[in-house]
């Protein structure tokens, strides 16, 4: 799985004009889906993301998770996370879960953020979004769960 984890103080996901998910201090997450990733892989990320110490503290400095803070997670499904541009100039997906495998991870990862007790909310999977948001610093990371430990 691969993430890109945006630090905000506020986003929005809509389709076809409608709010599908809304959340004030946190993180958004856009999560790919790749051939081969298990639940554990889902798992490992989420715990990685609640816990990472991008927050500041008191002091300013990125010592909080969000956990930390109570903060949100709004995940929003990016199979394009694996497209290949290396030849070309159209990517290719290949790398890229087959929809129904990729649902059943996204949705995996979207329930354990849950079952951690983080406020989480959601895009549509496989819909067309639009994702606005504030990012906050701005901190960007990129993840992927098989750097993950």
């Amino acid at each position: 799985m691969r993430a890109v984890i945006q630090r905000v103080s506020k986003a929005l996901v809509t389709v076809d004009g409608a709010a599908t998910g809304s959340i004030g201090a946190g993180l958004v997450v856009l999560l790919g889906v790749g051939k081969g990733d298990q639940a554990a892989s889902a798992e490992a990320l989420v715990d990685k993301i609640v816990h990472l110490r991008i927050f500041a503290d008191d002091a300013g400095k990125m010592n909080l998770s969000l956990a930390d803070i109570r903060g949100s997670l709004l995940v929003v499904s990016q199979f394009t996370l694996y497209g290949d541009c290396r030849k070309g100039r159209r990517p290719g997906f290949d790398a890229a879960a087959p929809a129904e495998e990729a649902r059943r991870l996204y949705e995996h990862f979207v329930d354990s953020a849950r079952l951690r007790g983080v406020h989480t909310e959601t895009g549509v999977f496989q819909a067309h979004m639009e994702v606005s948001l504030v990012n906050d610093g701005p901190v960007t990371l990129i993840l992927d769960s098989a750097a993950v430990g």
